[in-house]
């Protein structure tokens, strides 16, 4: 009598069914025809630059929620770099790759904090109260500060006590506007961008 040859392919479909019924009391058929999703399947796709230094790579955060603006439903479960992107082709950074991480946490402070001259502690204001507060140091400044002549009488119309650095994120628009807004507008001299620093 001759002992039937028994390939590894043969013992290898044999030995994975029968230990999945025998074993675990299933049959693993059904399993293995059903797809398995992604955590970003049923997501919204939200492109973005991210913020941390002047390369300006762009990001897709993946959110879960009623796609709604400004609702505390929406959850982001995901952010990868965009591959779409010229800037990083779809890479992040140790620092960007962990962006996720930044957005949900429950450490994150959501409300603006003030923390007065000498005081040693925060607090709670508006972002009312802080354009206010904004607009009327910005004020004092330039009035006490500005320079309309120069030593020998040439106008120069320039402010250089206080300075404007746009961030890395900013586009040329937005750049143009920081421009004619602080240079041309308030005459404030230094005017600067984060990508150039």
């Amino acid at each position: 009598m001759s002992v039937p040859t028994m390939t590894r392919r043969t013992f290898l479909k044999v030995g994975v069914a029968g230990a999945a019924v025998s074993v675990f009391g299933f049959d693993v058929k059904p399993a293995a025809a059903q797809a398995r999703s992604l955590k970003i399947d049923r997501t919204t796709e939200t492109r973005s630059v991210c913020p941390y230094c002047a390369v300006g790579c762009s990001v897709i955060i993946h959110t879960l929620g009623d796609k709604a603006r400004n609702v505390t439903g929406s959850t982001v479960v995901h952010v990868e770099g965009d591959p779409d992107s010229p800037v990083n082709r779809g890479t992040l950074c140790s620092k960007g790759a962990t962006l996720k991480d930044d957005i949900v946490n429950d450490r994150r402070i959501t409300t603006l904090r003030y923390r007065a001259p000498g005081s040693d502690r925060w607090e709670e204001k508006s972002w009312e109260w802080a354009i206010d507060r904004i607009a009327h140091l910005i004020k004092q400044t330039r009035d006490a500060k500005f320079v309309a002549k120069d030593h020998k009488g040439r106008t120069i119309n320039a402010l250089t006590a206080m300075a404007v650095v746009g961030g890395c994120t900013d586009s040329n628009e937005n750049n143009y506007l920081i421009q004619k807004a602080f240079r041309a507008g308030l005459s404030i001299i230094p005017v600067e961008q984060q990508a150039r620093i």
